[in-house]
């Protein structure tokens, strides 16, 4: 027997509602996006995930559609996504495509890199130069290593010297020094005798080469190494903070106005100025992320905030920093996910995790990776 037209609206009334209602509800924390069935799996970048299955690589998006299939092969460091376009092997020669899995630039290189800033680092003949996103070759391959450009310059090495490039390939900063690293806050670290100072876009030796070891610029300071001890020094080289601490990771660089230090197996945190705001009185400790920083006493993880008030209890075995308000925790070899006042939003469940990014997070499960939301 037919439904009535009353009783065919009822219905689809029912419909409706149900939908909206659902509509509304928002996904539980820790809802799964990618099933866990990868071998491995890189966060999220630029929308895409880099996943391994089969022992090739390949992209999903945020739906868990695997845009670009799993039939590709990859080295350090083209895990990610950069300025669109995804860096990957195939039968031994480096290429790109496009996020949508489309040929960009032919797999024609022995080696690539990324793209930053325009242009990607390639490989061709034991030799290295740059291509922008057409694969024309607007940097010589010529050299024998080279870094990606960071504001505007690239650090390049040949024939045992170390020197900067332009976009245009032109030798901005001369081949002269043995070591050099990329720009950071418009100066780079460079090596003369097996000591490191500072130059700036011009070449011009700023801070003199007289340092057992650096750490790049951040916030305006620099950790550097004097008869091997850390201290500061800002960016005319005045020395902020005297070299009295042990270098020892994560030390050496300021997050969020603080530095993390080290000294009779101790740790703390200095502010700009080089006082000690919060004592060392911690086994462990890692920078300031989103307000908070992660410490460790009587073999326990927990949070501290900026005054060195506790505000998540030392209690966790492991911690992450925390990034878009969660920071991962393990309690019993399992990982989950706490807010920033310490509540657990996703419980301690999975094997490993990386930090969510974009409102999603990578997950590892009975040996395979996945993604949930937050």
């Amino acid at each position: 027997m037919s439904s009535s037209p009353l009783r065919l609206l009822q219905l689809l009334a029912c419909a409706f509602f149900a939908l909206a209602l659902q509509a509304q509800t928002p996904a539980q924390p820790g809802n799964v996006i990618v099933p866990c069935i990868y071998e491995d799996a890189y966060g999220f970048q630029n929308g895409m995930a880099l996943v391994k299955h089969n022992g090739k690589w390949g992209y999903v998006d945020k739906t868990g559609r695997e845009v670009i299939p799993c039939k590709y092969q990859i080295y350090f460091p083209c895990e990610g996504i950069t300025e669109d376009l995804a860096c990957l092997c195939d039968d031994g020669w480096f290429g790109f495509l496009t996020k949508t899995g489309a040929p960009a630039i032919p797999f024609e290189f022995d080696e690539a890199w990324p793209f930053a800033e325009g242009l990607a680092v390639v490989k061709k003949d034991e030799k290295r130069g740059f291509i922008d996103k057409t694969g024309h070759v607007v940097v010589l391959l010529r050299y024998d290593l080279v870094f990606s450009f960071t504001e505007g310059l690239a650090a390049v090495k040949l024939d045992k010297k170390w020197g900067f490039v332009d976009k245009t390939g032109r030798e901005l900063i001369p081949l002269k020094y043995d070591d050099a690293d990329s720009f950071h806050e418009g100066l780079a670290a460079v090596q003369l005798n097996k000591l490191w100072g500072f130059i700036d876009k011009t070449g011009r030796e700023v801070i003199p080469c007289k340092y057992e070891l650096y750490e790049s610029f951040a916030e305006g300071m620099a950790g550097v190494l004097v008869n091997d001890r850390l201290g500061f020094i800002d960016k005319t080289g005045r020395e902020i903070v005297a070299p009295r601490y042990v270098y020892d990771y994560p030390s050496g660089r300021y997050s969020e106005g603080l530095a993390v230090v080290k000294l009779n197996g101790n740790w703390g945190f200095i502010d700009m100025q080089g006082r000690e705001v919060i004592p060392l009185n911690y086994s462990g400790a890692y920078d300031f992320h989103d307000g908070l920083a992660s410490v460790k006493q009587n073999g326990k993880w927990g949070f501290i905030d900026k005054t060195g008030q506790v505000v998540i209890p030392l209690r966790y075995n492991r911690v992450s920093t925390f990034s878009e308000g969660l920071a991962g925790m393990q309690v019993e070899k399992k990982w989950g996910f706490i807010d920033k006042t310490g509540r657990e939003v996703i419980a301690p469940t999975y094997d490993d995790i990386l930090s969510f990014d974009g409102g999603i997070a990578a997950v590892k499960l009975n040996g395979k990776w996945g993604f949930i939301g937050k």
